[in-house]
């Protein structure tokens, strides 16, 4: 089951969402918000799988929202607006839904989510190693050599213990094949294995000769990787 919450300033958007949300047998929708803010204080207390997201909204707009958030859910952005297509996707939106949307088009945004929460769901029963395809191979990789990955413009590069392995994938990609227990986005552009941490300094880490940058907002992350057992 896919657990969400809508944020929208228009009454009349939540509405639509809330009825197409209705007819989506493994979707949940928890609450509906028109204060992006109230929204904010509910996830600190709440975890969901999903935001269905308006863009253009009066005090924050919808990118900067999910930039806000530590550790944001997945999201679908739901708008009138097609020019923040790109933005969205920059940000790892699953999908883009442009108003008056169909449930035929919900329902395959919902599609979308569901199987990322399958890949991660499988994770926690998987091999310690992922095959990733990097140009016209697939590379098997094992988990514990991963130092960090880093954004790369279109691809995601792998840095490992014994070199680095580029491949063509989006950043929510890349989170889904990884145990969440153990890599953690500590910036808008860097996966760490927790395991491969030396030390922590203000404003950054290191894992080996590397040094990786802590994003703003991403405070809370740390905490949790310094008191995870």
């Amino acid at each position: 089951m896919i657990t969400a919450i809508a944020i929208d300033d228009e009454p009349i958007a939540l509405e639509v969402v809330k009825s197409l949300s209705a007819k989506v047998p493994f979707l949940e929708l928890k609450e509906c918000f028109t204060d992006a803010f109230l929204a904010s204080d509910y996830l600190q207390k709440n975890k969901v799988d999903l935001l269905l997201l308006d863009i253009k909204m009066p005090d924050i707009s919808g990118l900067e929202f999910v930039k806000s958030l530590p550790q944001p859910p997945m999201v679908v952005f739901t708008t009138a607006y097609a020019e923040h297509a790109v933005q969205s996707f920059e940000l790892d939106a699953i999908d883009y839904l442009l108003k008056p949307f169909s449930l035929s088009r919900f329902l395959k945004a919902c599609n979308k989510v569901n199987d990322q929460i399958q890949l991660r769901s499988n994770k926690e029963f998987a091999a310690p190693v992922i095959f990733i395809k990097s140009g016209y191979d697939q590379v098997r990789i094992s988990l514990p050599d991963i130092l960090f990955v880093e954004s790369a413009g279109n691809y995601m590069q792998f840095i490992t213990a014994s070199g680095k392995i580029l491949s063509r994938l989006t950043m929510s990609e890349t989170q889904a094949i990884l145990p969440v227990q153990q890599f953690y986005r500590v910036h808008r552009s860097y996966i760490v294995n927790r395991n491969r941490i030396d030390r922590i300094e203000k404003g950054q880490l290191w894992l080996g000769d590397f040094c990786v940058p802590i994003g703003a907002g991403y405070a809370q992350v740390l905490d949790h990787i310094v008191g995870q057992k």
